[in-house]
């Protein structure tokens, strides 16, 4: 058989790139660490500020993620994540809820995390936009910056593995989770929607200060919504994506793969099996 009317052997598909949406504001901080936390875990990051969204929300139908990470956004000027969290609920809440519905993922890191509780994505309830919990002043009455201890308490999220545990930064004044109430703290354990908790010097709970660093009800660090696709959470995962970041680093040594981008490599895996 001539080379010519040899048969070729069929190309393999290239697998679809995965692409997350970094959106920020003015004040956000820490939107390069993040986006580079994804393409680490094997995704496409672009970085768009928020107006940017505003004027063209159907970005939100090309992508199969969005993160919003830490940061000042606006200044805190109207309270940590207001006017960002205004922004979303009012204008984009719908085009997230559509992101998410067909399998994509919504990662809110400390300012973040502050803005999905304004917009009520989390705990989001029933799948409605209601503001059940809030982020408080921190009971030590300071910006704490410390690495703490997480551990993973629900099997509901896409970014987590029970059991799990992580070790990451926080840095934030206003990190206290408060529910509204006694039964909106109960349907949080309930429902599988704490995903995770801060640990202890025993590896348990209640954990102290400073390991819980903000007095946070039920050392709960980080919420999930009904899907297990929308995740917030105080602590920093994109900031122990390397392992010399760690401060365990030189006397434990490196670690395989760094606490938190464990978290960003669970999300790709999700979105890799959905698209």
């Amino acid at each position: 058989m001539s080379p010519a009317t040899k048969p070729r052997a069929p190309r393999r598909a290239k697998p679809a790139t995965l692409r997350v949406l970094v959106m920020r504001a003015a004040g956000t901080n820490c939107d390069r660490e993040s986006g580079f936390a994804f393409e680490q875990a094997g995704a496409s990051a672009v970085t768009l500020h928020v107006n940017e969204v505003l004027r063209r929300p159907a970005v939100l139908a090309d992508v199969h993620g969005v993160v919003i990470p830490g940061g000042f956004s606006h200044g805190d000027d109207l309270g940590a994540g207001t006017v960002f969290g205004t922004k979303i609920r009012a204008r984009l809440a719908d085009a997230v809820r559509r992101l998410v519905d067909r399998g994509g993922i919504v990662l809110g890191i400390c300012n973040g995390f502050q803005v999905l509780v304004k917009t009520g994505l989390v705990p989001g309830f029933d799948h409605k936009l209601d503001r059940t919990v809030t982020l408080a002043q921190n009971l030590s009455n300071r910006y704490e910056d410390r690495w703490v201890t997480l551990e993973a308490t629900t099997d509901r999220s896409v970014f987590l593995r029970p059991g799990e545990r992580y070790r990451v930064p926080v840095a934030h004044a206003e990190g206290r989770l408060l529910p509204l109430d006694e039964r909106t703290r109960k349907r949080l354990h309930a429902d599988g929607q704490v995903a995770l908790r801060y640990v202890g010097p025993d590896g348990g709970h209640p954990a102290p200060y400073p390991f819980n660093p903000n007095g946070a009800v039920d050392d709960i660090a980080g919420i999930t919504d009904p899907t297990g696709r929308i995740l917030g959470l105080m602590p920093h995962p994109e900031r122990h994506q390397f392992p010399w970041q760690s401060p365990d680093f030189h006397r434990d040594g490196a670690k395989e793969t760094p606490d938190g981008l464990r978290m960003f490599q669970h999300a790709v895996e999700h979105l890799r099996r959905v698209f």
